[in-house]
């Protein structure tokens, strides 16, 4: 029987593993809203800073727990794989249609810099993967971008999640691989 840590964290998560993802996603999104109301954002943009938040502040976490390196690393995933999977994650797209003080194209450019680096990571050799993975994190987050004080949290940890926690195989397939 599939349970929700199944679908949300990773097949087989452990307790540990579920508690601190949860807690990490819910203060994160707590912290955000806090943030949202401070900036007077509209209710449908505190709400979907809500979800956004819960997401990426959770999903940082969950990449970065040995079930979910066990899942997205299994045998026959491939680049391709891992490029889909930061693809998919628009929510700079996402920010910029409900807070108007977001440009477009500094949303943009968060989505470019994590997709490029994901590129750059998954085309490395293995061995040089995560180096360059926190190398392009580094660098990224030196890039000025036009985003509200209210968002501020988001560019680094979507770096985080997709590059830093999600690419990066445990040790166990980073040798075999």
């Amino acid at each position: 029987m599939t349970t929700l840590g199944d679908r949300l964290i990773a097949p087989g998560a452990s307790r540990g593993e579920q508690l601190v993802c949860y807690l990490t996603a819910t203060i994160g999104s707590l912290v955000a809203v806090t943030l949202a109301v401070r900036a007077d954002l509209s209710a449908l943009a505190i709400v979907v800073i809500a979800v956004v938040a819960f997401d990426l502040c959770g999903g940082a976490v969950v990449n970065a727990t040995a079930s979910a390196k066990r899942h997205f690393h299994r045998e026959g995933r491939t680049a391709r794989h891992h490029l889909l999977f930061v693809a998919i994650h628009l929510q700079p797209f996402l920010l910029a249609l409900v807070v108007s003080e977001f440009p477009w194209y500094s949303a943009g450019a968060v989505y470019a810099l994590a997709l490029a680096g994901a590129v750059v990571v998954v085309s490395s050799p293995r061995f040089l993967q995560r180096p360059i993975a926190f190398a392009w994190v580094t660098l990224a987050l030196l890039v000025p971008l036009d985003v509200p004080a209210a968002l501020a949290w988001m560019p680094p940890i979507l770096f985080i999640k997709l590059l830093l926690a999600h690419l990066q195989p445990d040790e166990a397939h980073r040798a075999s691989g």
